[in-house]
């Protein structure tokens, strides 16, 4: 059990935090959870916690509040977390640059639910395969939260729709796939190719959760051709799978981005049908920080995953 702690303290002005330090603080930062920021770190929760309390002790600060129910970051820790981050970051390329790999080290990279499981099967061993010395660590999470990650400096980069139209960000457009229409089995739709969006009007439309950006780039679709589709929202589901099941049993109908057609279509009884050009659909990108000196690295990994776009 880990009791809540004060600390008040004179910083001690010799004082120089190690790097297993800090990686502790950014762990418990991130995950806001001792035995899970252990388990990341591969260490014992008394060693990330010993780790911690260091650090805290060394710069007289609290870094992190902690009782039995919670962890929080203090305001002293919010306003120390980019530096902590950027110090790791450059450690990683200095490990990384002796090992003649320009792109190697801790990576946490951010992916949107509606690619992660599409994509990471092939780009996971393609990146052991040609980066040998990256270490990345994957966050699978809805688009704001990555955004947020990715300010608050907890996240290197991140795999996501664009524009993010976020100030101080640099996105890498990867690739545009289109929307694919997913029917009950026998739809009157199915396997057209020349289907126009006006043709949702008053369908029963599936989305996912409130969220998902997949769901705000149908409604806008929607929005965009003045289509007003049937019973919005009454059903809604957290992943693509429970989505396109729910079409199956035929509760309505869903669009889904054209990666995502394999791997979910293939169970159930389903139809897709297509649509008219133009034909609409999502551009994906990596997308970091701007003021990151891996400006480099991060257009080496993104031609790896446009290398390793599903198709």
């Amino acid at each position: 059990m880990i009791s809540c702690t004060t600390l008040i303290g004179v910083p001690d002005q010799t004082y120089q935090p190690t790097l297993s330090q800090l990686r502790a603080f950014v762990a418990i930062a991130e995950y806001r959870h001792f035995g899970t920021a252990a388990a990341r770190l591969t260490v014992s929760q008394p060693t990330l916690s010993q780790a911690l309390a260091s650090l805290e002790n060394g710069l007289g600060l609290q870094l992190i509040e902690r009782s039995t129910r919670r962890v929080l970051v203090t305001a002293a820790g919010k306003r120390l977390l980019p530096q902590a981050m950027a110090t790791l970051e450059a450690a990683d390329r200095f490990v990384a640059a002796a090992a003649g790999d320009g792109l190697g080290g801790h990576l946490r990279m951010g992916i949107i639910p509606t690619v992660a499981p599409y994509l990471l099967p092939s780009l996971l061993p393609e990146l052991r395969l040609r980066l040998p010395a990256l270490v990345p660590h994957v966050i699978e999470d809805q688009t704001a939260r990555l955004l947020d990650g990715l300010r608050s400096g907890v996240l290197d980069v991140a795999v996501m729709a664009l524009p993010t139209e976020v100030t101080g960000m640099v996105e890498i457009p990867l690739y545009t796939e289109a929307f694919v229409l997913v029917l009950p089995r026998g739809h009157e739709l199915a396997w057209r190719t020349d289907v126009a969006v006006g043709t949702l009007e008053d369908m029963p439309l599936l989305l996912l959760d409130e969220g998902h950006c997949l769901r705000d780039q149908t409604l806008d679709l929607c929005r965009s051709q003045d289509v007003r589709p049937g019973t919005v929202g009454d059903t809604r589901a957290a992943s693509l799978a429970t989505v396109v099941q729910c079409v199956a049993g035929g509760l309505g109908v869903t669009l889904i981005p054209e990666m995502a057609v394999g791997a979910e279509t293939g169970r159930g009884k389903l139809d897709l049908a297509r649509f008219a050009d133009p034909v609409p659909g999502r551009t994906l990108g990596l997308v970091f920080r701007g003021s990151t000196a891996r400006t480099e690295d991060y257009e080496q990994l993104a031609e790896i995953i446009r290398a390793q776009r599903p198709v």
